[in-house]
């Protein structure tokens, strides 16, 4: 039986976020950076576990995205993976819930950049393919990032949105989005 877990980063130890990374690293094949991992931290996790096996991770950090004009304070969903043996079982769906729960009670809206494939998940569930241009606030001013367009999902915003305006993401290490 599974059984859904949430904590802040401070709040788990370090056996617990050393498994959520093999965990994730195994999900992405080896595509998890130290900045990827980077990113998961600071925020909320959403653990599932089976037994005494973490088999589903995803995270819910804070952000700062402009948007007409305002500073939207967003929650930004990270290292969202399911163990491939353990997929199918409703455990991403899981997770998601319990991250939108915080999005809805929290934040202006709640942000992601979907993994190639995983858009259709994220529509099953509310979220909004943001189809205007995407930018970040670098060191050197704000940069388009062409190539994030249509990749950014959106969900549960309590402001109003132009879904066809710009985006721009605050500025951190490895990829901004």
């Amino acid at each position: 039986m599974a059984e859904l877990r949430t904590a802040h980063t401070a709040d788990l130890d370090a056996a617990v976020l050393d498994e959520a990374r093999v965990l994730l690293h195994d999900v992405f094949e080896g595509d998890l950076d130290d900045h990827d991992w980077e990113h998961a931290l600071g925020g909320v996790h959403a653990l599932v576990w089976e037994g005494t096996e973490l088999v589903g991770h995803a995270s819910l950090v804070q952000r700062r995205l402009l948007h007409g004009g305002r500073a939207l304070r967003t929650g930004y969903v990270e290292a969202v993976g399911v163990r491939a043996d353990r997929r199918g079982r409703g455990h991403g769906a899981a997770v998601m819930e319990a991250l939108e729960r915080v999005v809805r009670g929290a934040y202006d809206l709640g942000a992601l950049a979907a993994a190639d494939g995983a858009a259709e998940f994220y529509a099953s569930r509310g979220w909004q393919r943001w189809r205007g241009p995407t930018s970040a606030l670098t060191p050197d001013g704000v940069v388009r990032t062409a190539d994030e367009d249509g990749c950014v999902h959106v969900f549960a915003p309590a402001v109003p949105l132009d879904l066809s305006g710009g985006l721009v993401c605050d500025w951190r290490d490895g990829d901004v989005w």
